[in-house]
């Protein structure tokens, strides 16, 4: 029996940086708590953090993936998407990211020709698991996500980050690097190349049988 589905949509930025430090950006302008975008990072000593601007979106965010610290500070994305590439200026807590986009890859081309339905579709994720699995070895598409749940993405556009520059509690994190080693917050991890993707979400909570 099918739990309750919850869906995201939006971005999903995932970059490395020279430090060690690993840094996960969800920006979701349509999801069951409203527009909110929320930060993960992982330090070198393999430390995860959730940086989150609601103790609701915390709770649920915690609940879903792994995370050894929580702060519940204000998270801002702003900047602008064009065909041409992406501006992003993220800020929450004493992290401030900013990062470039390129133009759509010829991998992002063939995500946008997919109807929204079949993205949301739990049996394409299962499907694209194994390619992305392939592709984009750490990457997937379907997997469990806590106690009682489940979770599928439905990728829509894919974008190379070209560059990055991040300041976490004062300290430079230093230039773009991979997304190297995997992150560790749930099923699977971001692409090591960095990137950023349009992204359909589902968390499927209190699913029998699951």
């Amino acid at each position: 029996m099918a739990g309750e589905r919850l869906r995201f949509d939006g971005w999903i930025a995932g970059v490395g940086t020279s430090s060690g430090t690993r840094l996960v950006v969800g920006h979701w302008p349509r999801s069951p708590f409203g527009a909110f975008s929320d930060v993960m990072v992982e330090r070198p000593d393999g430390e995860r953090v959730l940086l989150a601007p609601t103790r609701p979106v915390a709770d649920f965010v915690a609940a879903t993936y792994r995370f050894d610290r929580i702060e519940v500070v204000p998270v801002a994305v702003t900047g602008s998407l064009s065909g041409s590439g992406a501006i992003w200026l993220v800020e929450a807590g004493t992290l401030r990211l900013r990062l470039r986009a390129g133009r759509r890859s010829a991998l992002g081309l063939l995500l946008a020709a997919v109807p929204a339905p079949l993205v949301r579709s739990p049996l394409w994720a299962a499907l694209c698991d194994v390619p992305a699995r392939l592709l984009m070895p750490g990457v997937r598409t379907l997997g469990r996500a806590g106690p009682g749940r489940r979770e599928w993405y439905g990728a829509r556009d894919l974008r190379p980050v070209l560059a990055a520059h991040a300041v976490l509690d004062g300290v430079d994190l230093g230039p773009l690097a991979p997304l190297d080693p995997p992150v560790a917050f749930g099923f699977g991890s971001a692409p090591r190349t960095p990137s950023l993707v349009r992204v359909t979400t589902t968390v499927e909570v209190g699913a029998a049988g699951r």
